[in-house]
């Protein structure tokens, strides 16, 4: 793609769009300056790749986002060094693609989002890339580390995180091998190869002090000053409950079922783009337990890489949370170390609705050109225990071959998995026994450990399992 740059840099000038970008932008040069030459070259963030490559009048970035061994979307950018700032500033034609590839690995069909992208990369005080993409987020806190300064020996090992001695982790490693060796007794086409996980304290952190979407809740009632005096008197009195939880540890009965009730009716009427709005800005306050994290920064990186590892084997992973699931993909849906598509989130639900439907019933009501969708209100199931069995069957519509959770919450998934499995399966359960890095219970932790040897499913230690739980730059206060 030689001369890119300056053939949209002509055609900007002559649609007049790119006079206010290039107004404060540096002339373009054929020479790279010699502080751009940080930014050349391959980054990998999680399952993303950016390829930055220097083309005489600028940068062509290339980033390739695999959400599974099935699908990914690229974007392509044109973009010119910034000498004021030292970004990389993008011309406003950046091309979005997404991909489905056929189990042979030729394109099924490959559809453009969009030709009018535009983005702003730069490099933070550690060296790592930072993606800021102005027209959907998708980028949004995104850290991309260079490819060849990964350390050769634990590029080796996709779960490097983990303790060399973890029982779990060769488990999993052995049953990877096993179903993935096509003629073995124990193989597994990839049409088969489906991992459920549950969320809070399974991949993201749990308690702090309690569940994210417990926090909040009681951030909209009791804190934001846009809602709180709005808020009704059982959405109060539950956001007070869980306030109380929070300082003395004290249980309510029904809490999990009202406070899904809340969840809808205190965000009832705002469009799915809003909603996500919210949770963005949620996502950025700091963590109050931890240096160094924000409330939407508690991915577990251990756990992180069992994703990787099983997406690089062909699996297709569900999120199957007790969460309302427009909370969890509105944690997923920018920045999260983890790739999966929001149709493979499920969790507990509540209404959706046609901003014009006002009290119609959905048999009788037809969407138009005007409406957009929002939240209804209406609090539908909470998704625990038995009825994420019952989920699982009727969105996913066959039995996984791996669970992944970390309390009796999700019991009735880890047994459905492992009983009467035509394919070789396990169950994994997280166990919350780090007191130092984590916010650990040593008491759960020992009752988890019993159902797994009363069960058959196999315990993680958060101790001794894996050598990090949030990365080094995250210390427990």
């Amino acid at each position: 793609m030689k001369k890119l740059l300056a053939a949209l840099l002509a055609l900007a000038l002559i649609l007049g769009t790119a006079s206010a970008v290039l107004a404060e932008a540096e002339p373009v040069t054929e020479e790279m300056p010699e502080e751009a030459a940080a930014y050349e070259g391959v980054w990998v963030c999680g399952r993303a790749t950016a390829e930055l490559i220097w083309e005489e009048e600028g940068f062509r970035v290339l980033i390739t986002w695999g959400s599974s061994a099935w699908e990914e979307s690229t974007w392509e950018y044109a973009c010119f060094y910034h000498e004021d700032d030292g970004t990389l500033v993008s011309m406003p034609f950046g091309l979005r693609t997404d991909y489905a590839y056929n189990e042979d690995g030729t394109v099924a069909s490959a559809d453009q989002k969009y030709d009018d992208g535009e983005a702003v990369f730069s490099l933070d005080a550690e060296g790592c890339l930072i993606w800021q993409d102005e027209k959907e987020n998708a980028g949004d806190g995104m850290r991309f580390e260079r490819a060849e300064a990964e350390n050769p020996e634990a590029g080796e090992d996709p779960l490097s995180l983990w303790t060399a001695d973890s029982p779990a982790k060769e488990m999993l490693v052995s049953y990877i091998d096993a179903i993935t060796r096509e003629g073995g007794e124990d193989y597994i086409p990839p049409k088969d190869r489906i991992a459920v996980f549950d969320f809070d304290g399974t991949l993201f952190c749990e308690t702090d002090p309690n569940y994210f979407d417990y926090m909040l809740l009681v951030h909209r009632v009791l804190e934001d000053p846009d809602y709180k005096d709005k808020a009704s008197d059982f959405e109060k009195v539950t956001a007070l409950k869980i306030a109380y939880q929070n300082e003395t540890g004290a249980s309510f009965s029904g809490l999990e079922v009202d406070h899904g009730k809340c969840i809808a009716s205190a965000f009832s009427g705002m469009t799915l783009e809003e909603f996500y709005d919210y949770v963005h800005e949620f996502k950025k306050l700091p963590m109050p337990s931890y240096e160094g994290m924000t409330r939407g920064g508690g991915f577990y990186l251990p756990m992180v890489q069992v994703v990787e590892y099983l997406q690089a084997n062909d699996f297709i992973v569900y999120i199957i949370s007790g969460t309302d699931r427009f909370i969890v993909r509105g944690i997923m849906n920018d920045g999260a170390p983890i790739s999966i598509p929001p149709r493979q989130i499920i969790g507990s639900d509540e209404t959706v609705v046609a901003s014009k439907q006002g009290d119609n019933d959905g048999l009788s009501y037809m969407f138009t050109e005007d409406d957009v969708l929002q939240l209804g209100g209406d609090f539908i199931i909470k998704n625990l225990k038995m009825n994420k069995v019952s989920v699982i069957m009727q969105e996913i519509g066959q039995q996984p071959v791996l669970s992944f959770g970390n309390s009796m919450g999700d019991s009735s998934m880890a047994e459905y998995v492992t009983c009467s499995n035509p394919n070789a399966s396990l169950a994994f359960m997280l166990c919350c026994d780090d007191l130092e890095r984590e916010n650990g219970n040593q008491k759960k932790a020992d009752q988890m450990y019993g159902y797994c040897e009363a069960y058959g499913w196999i315990p993680v230690s958060m101790k001794d399992d894996w050598t990090t739980i949030y990365g080094d730059g995250v210390v427990k206060k």
